[in-house]
């Protein structure tokens, strides 16, 4: 029997684009949130925070209602002839929306770690925000920003429910790791299952090892400079 590695490569494709979104658009406004101090704080964070407490079945039902053939989205790109839902490109956006709140949050907390007196020295010599950001926040934080990173990567590596509701499941086009898991199970292929299951595993514990030895070496770059 032929055994499909479409999945994986689904997988590790709606993964990195997700990640590489997340990734910025949650530094972004992981910066932004940590500077902002005014009534609607708590609403804003609670809000962009939402999606890692709501179910994934609520949140693919909500993206559907928005990129489905009759949503505002969904008929803005009909415009074009480009249907989202039942693609990969939806299977990013699920991905896209579980993920942004470990990135969000761990990146937040980063940057509100940094000592203030750090930052306003650099305003006060005339720097830039956008290069106190990416010079002095990003540098200072980057353990932080490392770790919400793998975290966004596991998170969207393993999304299921969501990307379920917008994407389904087609072999070769929208099947991912999880899905094909699923799958198999309900078909009783527990050598399929296995498969994926050890494969999903071992890449999981790659990134997170990864993050670990990286987390050391930036330790002992730091140490080594403080006894200089």
């Amino acid at each position: 029997m032929n055994f499909d590695v479409s999945p994986a490569w689904i997988s590790i494709k709606i993964t990195l684009v997700s990640t590489a979104i997340v990734f910025f658009l949650g530094l972004a406004v992981a910066w932004r949130m940590s500077k902002y101090r005014g009534r609607w704080q708590g609403l804003l964070d609670g809000i962009l925070t939402l999606p890692l407490v709501l179910p994934p079945t609520v949140v693919g039902f909500a993206l559907l209602l928005l990129i489905g053939v009759n949503g505002p989205i969904g008929k803005l790109f009909g415009l074009f002839n480009i249907k989202l839902v039942f693609t990969w490109y939806a299977a990013s956006l699920a991905s896209m929306v579980v993920a942004f709140p470990l990135m969000y949050k761990t990146a937040r907390a980063a940057f509100e770690q940094i000592d203030l007196n750090i930052l306003n020295a650099a305003r006060s010599l005339g720097v830039s925000e956008r290069r106190i950001f990416w010079r002095v926040a990003v540098p200072l934080a980057r353990p932080g920003i490392a770790a919400a990173t793998a975290l966004a990567f596991a998170r969207s590596l393993g999304e299921f429910g969501a990307t379920m509701m917008v994407a389904g499941n087609i072999p070769g086009k929208t099947q991912s790791i999880p899905i094909a898991i699923y799958y198999a199970a309900q078909e009783n292929d527990s050598r399929t299952a296995l498969i994926w299951v050890a494969v999903i595993f071992i890449i999981s514990l790659v990134v997170l090892v990864s993050l670990n030895n990286m987390n050391r070496k930036s330790a002992k770059k730091r140490r080594g400079a403080g006894r200089i």
